[in-house]
């Protein structure tokens, strides 16, 4: 369950984030046609509780970068573009009544959980399926995806992987864990 965390970082840590989101935006301009970094830094700027999610992502692995821009919210897209799924974000399942149900060897949190803690969102399908145009994303290891609710019901999640040339969507028991499987999020600034 997410916990209260004080959701700040430091100057020193916001400089040091800035300059390593705007390296990455500058040497991943196919990812972002068409949006200017100058806007984005404006938005980053006077978001502080959203520049902490960022760091949460960057320090767990995730390498986030902006993949677009949303005209209704106003809002630019981040996403997790590390190449393979985030390895601060593995070994997890889906949900916390995933966890509950383990009767041992339980993982040490959920992706649902992890996510809300960091201020993210699981990526959904189409969303997976759009990061996968922008690169090839978990060729080795897999992301669980946002799963419709009646999938969850009968005790499923999806996940999703890039192997053979082709994004795949699969299934699996969401009490499942795997060293290979985290999670990839999603945040608007």
């Amino acid at each position: 369950m997410a916990k209260n965390i004080k959701k700040e970082i430091t100057k020193v840590q916001k400089a040091e984030l800035l300059l390593t989101l705007k390296s990455r935006f500058e040497k991943n301009m196919k990812r972002h046609k068409g949006i200017e970094w100058g806007m984005v830094s404006v938005k980053l700027e006077s978001a502080a509780e959203k520049l902490w999610s960022l760091h949460a992502m960057e320090q767990s692995g995730g390498e986030p970068d902006v993949i677009g821009y949303d005209k209704k919210s106003d809002e630019y897209i981040f996403c997790d573009c590390s190449a393979e799924s985030p390895n601060g974000r593995r070994s997890v399942c889906y949900d916390r009544e995933a966890l509950d149900s383990r009767k041992e060897f339980k993982p040490a949190n959920t992706a649902i959980d992890r996510a809300a803690e960091i201020g993210i969102e699981l990526l959904n399908e189409e969303q997976y399926r759009t990061l996968q145009t922008l690169g090839h994303f978990d060729a080795k290891t897999s992301s669980w995806i946002k799963t419709p609710e009646e999938i969850r019901k009968l005790g499923g999640a999806l996940f999703g992987d890039y192997r053979y040339g082709s994004v795949f969507i699969y299934h699996n028991g969401a009490p499942s864990y795997y060293a290979a499987r985290g999670f990839r999020g999603l945040l608007k600034v």
